[in-house]
């Protein structure tokens, strides 16, 4: 299923495939995240007395290369990554913490979407075939923008590739209340974890029309 505001995205990543294609010899190549693809997205409470994740496999997206394929090259002018997480399908397994959660602190009927929007700064060789890439740019969640460096792991897979990335959000840098009812301990420091599949554009697997 894909996220309405994916497919703005997507448009907008068209254009400036187009512009990258007036501007130079390179071809900048286009890939968006495969809705038909095993990806998912956790969003991961510790706190002190209770541990529980939420999770979704709504991620949707595009990145924009500045090279034809994804090489120790990449990275800089010509580059683009947008990213977004539908918050309302997240699922804590709990039908009455989702119910909390969703519209007493994510409020997802206001900000619907957590995003990530940035360039690509750096792409290193790792084991394999892997790559180490860093992304920097503006994270939303909650209405509320934050500064904010990606590193993932990138391996091919098929015609595209498989991007696994991690990082730490703190609720209070989002104006997100901490919630002190008995049944939804949630920790200020969120653990967010993003595993998806991006393919070609024109040859994502399931797209709604």
């Amino acid at each position: 299923m894909t996220i309405r505001r994916g497919k703005r995205a997507r448009a907008a990543a068209s254009a400036l495939v187009a512009v990258a294609a007036l501007a130079g010899p390179a071809a900048a190549q286009e890939f968006h995240v495969d809705p038909g693809a095993a990806n998912v997205v956790r969003f991961i409470s510790r706190a002190s007395i209770e541990e529980f994740e939420g999770v979704t496999s709504r991620v949707d997206g595009y990145v924009l290369l500045g090279t034809p394929t994804l090489t120790t090259e990449t990275g800089g002018d010509g580059t683009d990554l947008y990213l977004e997480v539908d918050l309302a399908s997240l699922d804590t397994g709990i039908g009455l913490r989702n119910r909390h959660m969703r519209d007493n602190y994510l409020e997802v009927e206001k900000y619907p979407f957590a995003s990530f929007r940035a360039r690509i700064e750096s792409s290193e060789a790792g084991p394999g075939q892997t790559y180490r890439v860093s992304a920097r740019g503006t994270l939303s969640i909650h209405g509320i923008d934050r500064e904010r460096t990606l590193t993932c792991r990138v391996a091919p897979h098929g015609d595209g590739y498989r991007a696994q990335c991690g990082f730490e959000v703190l609720l209070s840098d989002h104006d997100i209340e901490i919630p002190k009812i008995m049944f939804l301990k949630l920790a200020n420091e969120i653990r967010l974890e993003l595993d998806f599949a991006v393919v070609p554009a024109g040859e994502r697997n399931g797209d709604a029309s």
